[in-house]
């Protein structure tokens, strides 16, 4: 491809270019609206925002709200880098990210306005794509949140449209940015091995020949791997331990199973009374998920393998085809690490959010397929859907602007106890079952997390709880140490548990459902 057609390839005309800047503007002016009090704060977060403050004080990537301050493994650093890189100019990661998630809210409006233009070659399917996306309110909420999961957004649509281009283009440039991008995606979260085996199997399906299938996929493997070797290396050395995992059964359980099927149906209804009545309707939203599913493995699975096994057939349409394929290999991915690495991952919003996002995609190119044929109709079901989505965003504004979510609301602002805590002589070290409150609210102090029976992340039963119970009851009884307890009656095994914990110690503070415990 000579350079005039490219530049012709690569030139968006004006109006949509207006329109996606319009509507990228429009989505970061409205997460700045409706966070005044800055984003949600939930354990993650404060991880995220503690690493680059690490890395600003020229202590590396570190764990920084916990005492112990360890070498951070367990979160990839690329959030966390960016937050520092913006933290250069003096602004604080804390109100960094704020800034941060709102111009990655409109970055990804206007990438999924480009792969809806170039997915369809309808620049009115890119129009329709990066709005349905603006007022999504699931979406729309995971942007208002100080989490890693719209860097990470970005980055795969970022990777999506250099895929493209390198199969429009057939320029091998495209492919290492693909893999680069990849890389920085499993350095933001260790799900980016999704996206790699999504481009891997992808070049393998639909190059031509073997000699093709090969070579690109190890210069596609050779961009990405000092990324992820680079990480890994570091962690052992540091660690000994390449991403904080260890390979253990634990089964999603029943409870994990209802969070996923509420997350899904606030994604598909935003009216409440019907979601309830939905969710309530028995084995309704499994159904509508796996019929979903169905319908995209049943459109995908011929055209791959018809490309891989009829060469000379014409390549399946590149974003919608690695769009679905990325669904089935990321669902894969949090299915795996559930069952093996992370008993503490759930089916979260947070979690499945890219898969919605590829939904997305989907089904705007199945509405432009639509559209060819039945205007009407097509036209009824994408006003249903704004005309919803238009109040589910309205409604998730509001809700926003009323108060903080997480550690940012005013329940953490008017604790008493951490009144308290802040007045304890300086160097009082502070056991807690809130560490990341406790480090937030405290002038940065580092909290010591409570021994436990069940190691989160395993599912396992955790060896030497005793012990740990009687080091923690020592330090206080010495009158150096306070065991600080938040939300004390959240169910009965946790009452049980605490209770143990505080054993023999005094109970100097009890307000709002805190306790404070010092030496007798």
């Amino acid at each position: 491809m000579n350079k005039p057609q490219l530049a012709s390839f690569l030139t968006l005309r004006h109006g949509s270019v207006q329109a996606f800047i319009l509507f990228a503007v429009i989505g970061t002016f409205l997460i700045l609206y409706a966070t005044p009090q800055g984003l949600g704060l939930l354990d993650d977060s404060i991880a995220y925002i503690a690493g680059a403050r690490s890395m600003l004080n020229g202590d590396g990537y570190r764990e920084l709200w916990l005492a112990s301050n360890q070498p951070m493994t367990h979160f990839p650093p690329g959030f966390s880098s960016l937050l520092a890189l913006v933290g250069l100019s003096g602004l604080d990661p804390l109100r960094g990210t704020r800034f941060v998630n709102a111009l990655l809210f409109g970055g990804n409006i206007f990438l999924l306005g480009i792969i809806g233009w170039k997915m369809t070659k309808s620049q009115l399917a890119g129009i329709v794509l990066s709005l349905l996306f603006l007022v999504n309110a699931s979406l729309f909420r995971v942007h208002s949140n100080a989490m890693s999961e719209p860097l990470y957004i970005f980055l795969t649509l970022a990777s999506f449209l250099t895929f493209y281009f390198y199969f429009q283009l057939k320029q091998k440039r495209y492919l290492i940015l693909t893999g680069c991008l990849v890389g920085l995606a499993y350095l933001t979260r260790y799900a980016g091995l999704a996206l790699f085996a999504t481009f891997l199997v992808s070049l393998i399906l639909l190059r031509t020949t073997w000699k093709d299938r090969l070579t690109r996929s190890l210069i596609f493997i050779a961009s990405f791997i000092p990324f992820a070797l680079g990480w890994s290396i570091r962690n052992q050395i540091v660690a000994d331990n390449a991403t904080n995992r260890t390979l253990v059964y634990h089964p999603i359980t029943p409870e994990n199973i209802a969070i996923g099927i509420s997350t899904f149906s606030e994604f598909l209804m935003p009216f409440n009374e019907w979601r309830r009545a939905m969710v309530q309707t028995p084995n309704l939203i499994p159904i509508i998920f796996f019929v979903l599913l169905f319908i995209l493995l049943v459109w995908i699975v011929p055209k791959g393998l018809r490309k891989f096994f009829q060469p000379a057939t014409e390549t399946p349409e590149i974003l919608s085809f690695i769009s679905t394929l990325y669904i089935f290999g990321y669902l894969a991915s949090i299915l795996s690490s559930m069952t093996w690495f992370d008993a503490s991952t759930k089916f979260q919003l947070r979690i499945l959010s890219p898969i919605f996002v590829s939904l997305l995609i989907m089904f705007v190119y199945f509405l432009t397929k639509l559209f060819h044929k039945q205007k009407l109709l097509s036209s009824f079901f994408f006003l249903l859907i704004f005309s919803f989505s238009i109040y589910g965003i309205t409604n998730e504004i509001t809700q926003l602007r009323k108060g903080g979510v997480g550690y940012a609301s005013f329940q953490w602002f008017d604790s008493e106890a951490m009144k308290f805590l802040n007045e304890l002589p300086e160097g009082t070290r502070i056991y807690t079952n809130e560490a990341a409150a406790v480090y937030l609210y405290t002038t940065n102090r580092g909290a010591y997390v409570l021994p436990d029976l069940v190691d989160p992340v395993t599912g396992q039963e955790r060896g030497g709880f005793e012990e740990g119970v009687s080091r923690l009851q020592d330090d206080v009884f010495s009158g150096e140490a306070v065991l600080a307890l938040f939300d004390v009656n959240k169910d009965e095994n946790t009452k049980a548990l605490y209770k143990i914990l505080s054993e023999g110690l005094y109970l100097a503070f009890d307000k709002q459902q805190d306790e404070i415990y010092t030496a007798p």
